[in-house]
């Protein structure tokens, strides 16, 4: 069983380094703090955790909260 604990804060935070981040219910696609590289490196670095996501077969909105993106890793690991 893949371990589904990851800190998805830390984690996006190592990628962006931006402190946006820490602000209650930012939009990380709005904010500009994912961009394409950023979105790139989120799903490489899952896959380092055993995580396959298929960015064309997933709903983007579910990447614009750190909330959504731990519902997602969750989906993802079942």
């Amino acid at each position: 069983m893949i371990d589904t604990k990851i800190d998805v804060l830390k984690l996006l935070y190592e990628i962006c380094e931006d402190d946006l981040l820490y602000e209650k219910d930012i939009d990380l696609i709005e904010s500009g703090i994912l961009d394409s590289y950023a979105f790139i490196e989120l799903f490489s670095r899952l896959e380092d955790y055993g995580i396959n996501i298929q960015p064309t077969r997933i709903d983007r909105n579910k990447l614009r909260t750190i909330k959504g993106i731990e519902q997602l890793i969750e989906e993802n690991t079942k």
